[in-house]
């Protein structure tokens, strides 16, 4: 059978190492699927790394890698992807709320011609109210510009090769993984799960990290924020237009009157606009020269499998 890569981040999960890679270990053995698993620390300050290479050593079918610093979660699942030796790949989180014994029936819709399995969640878990909020308004308008439906996805998903190595072949530095797999456009399928509770530790997003992840992963994928400055542009043009208009009227008509008030409102509205326009504009030519520089999207300090050929050929 064809062999699958599991890449799973991590970011200051210690506590979750080894129960993750015993759950995965367990589910996948007795599916009778061959695999490896691929731990990817983005630059943890726990113990993290000392547990994969614990694992690495006593399991062949265990690797991982580190980098010299957070770079975060996207920059991990691309390395993922490049370390993976697998015929496909599953791209899951290292606190098992995506549940492992889907997988299995991702890989038999794999087997079936399909060249990814989007996971989509039934439920969405103990998420509060506002989180819930977020991220319906997020998914909503990312499924309007890319007219595809991604509500409920994740990066719990299943990927051929093929997809992989498309996937790995784009040149930009800024990614958003979650949306690229629908933007290849390859034959997919969903597959249905419920996010399960965390076994160690607590969740590494804070409130403030999940709105610069969103707004870093929609300015990466899409140019709507600046169609939209556009756009608010010509309603105050016409809104000029307009008010123009009517100064004029009263002008001529001699029934102009003190407008003190509103002149201070329009200034602010418009000074408002401005800045806000003024920071969407910035925050893309930020993007840009970020793109220019053409740094790597991380850095590896350690790796398992190098570590563990090195150490066989001091042994020769």
């Amino acid at each position: 059978m064809a062999l699958l890569s599991i890449i799973v981040p991590s970011y200051n999960e210690e506590a979750n190492i080894v129960n993750t890679a015993g759950r995965l270990t367990q589910v996948l053995t007795d599916a009778d699927i061959p695999f490896e698993i691929v731990f990817v620390s983005d630059g943890s300050r726990d113990r993290t790394f000392d547990r994969v290479q614990e694992l690495a050593a006593q399991d062949e079918r265990i690797c991982g890698i580190e980098f010299s610093r957070n770079f975060g979660k996207e920059a991990a699942i691309f390395a993922g992807l490049k370390q993976a030796k697998g015929n496909c790949c599953v791209v899951m989180d290292c606190d098992l709320q995506h549940p492992p014994q889907v997988i299995p029936e991702m890989y038999r819709l794999w087997q079936q011609g399909y060249d990814v399995v989007e996971g989509v969640k039934s439920d969405r878990g103990k998420e509060s109210g506002l989180h819930r909020m977020f991220a319906n308004l997020f998914y909503g308008i990312m499924s309007r510009l890319m007219k595809i439906d991604m509500k409920d996805t994740s990066d719990f998903k299943l990927l051929d090769r093929k997809v992989m190595d498309v996937l790995l072949g784009l040149t930009e530095r800024n990614t958003f993984f979650r949306a690229l797999t629908f933007w290849a456009g390859f034959s997919s399928v969903s597959v249905s799960y419920e996010v399960g509770e965390r076994a160690f530790g607590t969740s590494k997003w804070s409130f403030r990290g999940l709105i610069r992840y969103a707004v870093s992963n929609t300015t990466s994928f899409t140019t709507a924020p600046l169609q939209l400055v556009t756009l608010a542009g010509g309603i105050f043009i016409a809104a000029a237009f307009v008010l123009g208009i009517q100064t004029l009227f009263n002008y001529f008509t001699h029934s102009a009157v003190e407008g003190f008030t509103t002149v201070i409102l329009l200034i602010l509205i418009v000074g408002g606009l401005l800045m806000i326009s003024m920071g969407v504009i910035g925050h893309y030519i930020a993007r840009i020269y970020e793109e220019v520089k053409g740094r790597p999207r991380y850095i590896i300090a350690k790796d398992t499998a190098k570590e563990k050929a090195l150490h066989e050929k001091e042994r020769e």
